[in-house]
């Protein structure tokens, strides 16, 4: 009895604060459905349903102490089944063959890629000889002729080239990002490239969506005429969210400074823009006796600082990361129009169940992750400090006091998650969000609006030219600091539990009532010790069988030192290093023993001159017949129904894990119909045979 009423008494404590819970058992849904190796039946799908409607029933008759484990099942079953209709109802056709040939479409994408060449996604796409219900709804085509684009790409243009098009590859290696679910989600059936100029067709009827977007990039293009360079794209990203304008180098600088937030529109600047009309119109309303003593006023600044945003969504694209900044703003204003606090752990949660609701494959992506462990933690610790009642000092020295405080935590929040997605670590990002964060506040984004007020009459270059002041110190740090000996380094990859583990354990101190609540460290504690223990895999073929990659006494040894960049390039980084490809590459040095080929091309398959039992044979061609040999041929026939290929050393040896195996058969999974032949029973035969000699 001692017990229950034990634990009985641990559940009234947390009367009050159980919903922030909500939207970390819709996750848990989430994050269930896309953990799947299989492809849910809809059947599958509403009997979670079913059940999820069942354990909300049973939350209500079942006493105040049991209800909230049956809610948080409710919450998993919703989150479950909304992930799957979101994945069914963006479902279109992909291309699974390659394709090259005339391509038609209108212009409602722009942007560039990782090599910086112009990038365009089309819809209303038409095909040479392919039928319109296997046509992609949606494709995107790098410009690889820098030098000759043909028309200037427009919003809306409806355009036509030539151009070489396939399906959106898989991960890199087993347990990498999936770019096939993430371009499924995009609705892009397709992705590629064009050494043709662009052929303009007709100006297409425009719909609201693609108004928006003409505008946005006629505001862009103003902004960058005014003020030229970097400053320029840096100007445009932040007001339109148009990130073409900005060069690789600035780039690089503002992320090895952890200062490249800054150019997403994301909940930092909605919120500044936000707060800054809020205030702005508080400001204006009380020099008004009138309204300052008849009307709500506070209420009245709300409604002006939430269209502000509305504004700002609409110019700025109205993207993933743009929308989930925009409902947490919106749901704050919110609370003050109805007289609640405005930043508090409910808002947030609300805000969470809301973007989770709109788009649940959000949650897979750094985006969400990094914006709400940002928000969650900020919201948290100075909940703590106004609760113990701590003071930071003098009023004049409490705004700076919060900013320090602000950027460390929300340093901290993120810095493992930026880590395990994007293996780097800024070391001196503090110092750089320090001197970068204040003048964003007080000079960039309130000279946004003073540009936007005086347009009409022609004098926005005034608003520009002081936000130009801003953005050109934000790049002078960022090129400093990049600039410093060890300012950016390198992480390995963690494993699939750690990000989990990890925010679970976070959300337990942050959001559970009680001295319990200090447990989730040990969870956290857990994460890190997995993360550092973990291992990468001893051989890497790449899915095109274009590029291997072994693990050596000094890192990664590379099979070429050209070609399949993009592969290299994640793969060393996920291994932890920041070195070129060209580097690794030279450690390739094939040893005794069991060998490792890589056979580039027909030229080298032709002259290729056997090998013997327990050696692993690559190739990039279809030209070697794999049955008359006793060795393991990895070829594009078999790496067409594995996906990319990674060979782990466990305690019995090495084992063959594919993308494939971790990824599952998904709807937005690529894979070749036939399943895949059983390389670890060859591969084992052949190693064990080779290890015996």
């Amino acid at each position: 009895m001692g017990h229950g009423l034990g634990f009985r008494h641990v559940m009234l404590i947390q009367r009050g604060h159980l919903f922030g819970w909500c939207p970390v058992g819709m996750a848990c849904g989430i994050a269930l459905f896309f953990g799947l190796r299989f492809e849910p039946s809809v059947a599958l799908i509403l009997s979670v349903g079913g059940a999820g409607a069942g354990a909300a029933f049973l939350s209500r008759r079942i006493g105040e102490v049991m209800s909230p484990a049956f809610v948080f099942l409710t919450m998993i079953a919703l989150g479950f089944v909304l992930a799957g209709w979101r994945a069914h109802s963006v479902a279109g056709p992909v291309l699974d063959w390659r394709y090259y040939g005339p391509v038609e479409g209108r212009i409602v994408g722009m942007d560039r890629s990782a090599s910086d060449a112009v990038r365009l996604t089309l819809d209303h796409v038409k095909l040479d000889r392919v039928a319109p219900s296997d046509t992609p709804r949606r494709v995107r085509i790098s410009l690889h002729d820098k030098s000759d684009l043909g028309v200037t790409p427009e919003p809306g243009l409806r355009v036509m080239t030539t151009a070489h098009l396939g399906p959106p590859g898989g991960p890199v290696e087993p347990g990498g990002f999936d770019f096939q679910r993430h371009a499924w989600f995009a609705e892009l059936g397709a992705v590629g490239y064009t050494r043709v100029p662009l052929l303009a067709i007709s100006m297409a009827e425009f719909d609201l969506r693609q108004t928006v977007f003409r505008i946005r990039m006629t505001v862009s293009t103003h902004v960058r005429a005014i003020l030229p360079g970097d400053v320029g794209g840096f100007a445009a990203a932040v007001t339109t969210g148009d990130r073409s304008g900005i060069s690789q180098n600035a780039l690089q600088d503002l992320r090895a400074s952890n200062t490249a937030h800054l150019l997403a529109i994301s909940g930092l600047h909605m919120g500044l823009l936000s707060g800054f009309v809020f205030g702005l119109l508080r400001l204006l309303f009380a020099l008004i006796p009138r309204i300052a003593l008849y009307w709500p006023a506070r209420k009245m600044a709300a409604v002006g600082a939430l269209i502000a945003a509305s504004v700002y969504l609409a110019l700025s694209g109205g993207n993933v990361a743009t929308e989930r900044a925009f409902v947490m703003v919106a749901v704050a204003l919110c609370a003050v129009l109805v007289n609640r606090r405005a930043l508090s752990l409910r808002a947030v949660a609300m805000a969470a169940l809301i973007v989770l609701t709109l788009r649940p494959e959000a949650l897979m992506g750094p985006g969400f992750q990094m914006s709400f462990a940002a928000t969650t933690a900020l919201v948290a610790v100075f909940g703590w400090i106004r609760d113990l009642d701590w003071s930071l000092g003098p009023k004049w020295l409490q705004p700076v006091l919060g900013v320090v405080i602000s950027s460390a935590v929300a340093g901290l929040a993120t810095a493992p998650i930026g880590a395990a997605h994007f293996n780097t670590m800024a070391h001196y990002g503090l110092i750089a969000n320090l001197a970068s964060v204040p003048l964003m506040g007080t000079l960039v984004i309130p000279a946004a609006v003073l540009a936007l007020v005086l347009a009409p009459v022609g004098l926005d270059g005034i608003g520009l030219w002081l936000m130009g002041l801003g953005l050109r110190w934000i790049l002078w740090v960022a090129d400093t600091v990049s600039g410093l000996e060890g300012a950016q380094g390198y992480v390995a990859g963690p494993g699939p539990a750690v990000l989990p583990l990890m925010a679970l354990g976070m959300l337990f101190v942050i959001l559970w009532q009680g001295r319990v609540r200090f447990a989730g460290g040990a969870a956290v504690a857990l994460a890190f010790l997995l993360w550092q223990t973990g291992s990468r895999p001893q051989v890497l073929v790449a899915d095109t069988g274009g590029i291997v990659g072994l693990m050596t006494d000094e890192g990664r040894a590379l099979s070429k030192a050209k070609g399949a960049g993009f592969v290299a390039r994640n793969w060393l980084e996920n291994d932890g290093e920041g070195i070129e490809q060209e580097d690794a590459a030279a450690r390739w040095k094939e040893g005794s023993g069991p060998r490792i080929v890589h056979l580039s091309g027909k030229r080298a398959a032709a002259g290729f001159s056997g090998c013997a039992k327990g050696d692993i044979v690559v190739s990039n061609t279809e030209l070697l017949d794999a049955a008359n040999l006793p060795c393991l041929v990895l070829s594009p026939p078999i790496l067409r129904r594995t996906g990319a290929i990674a060979f782990v050393e466990t305690g019995g040896g090495l084992r063959i894990r594919t993308a494939r195996d971790v990824a599952g058969d998904r709807m937005w999974s690529g894979w070749a119909k036939a399943p895949p032949p059983e390389l670890t029973r060859l591969f084992e035969n052949n190693w064990a045979v080779a290890e015996n000699k």
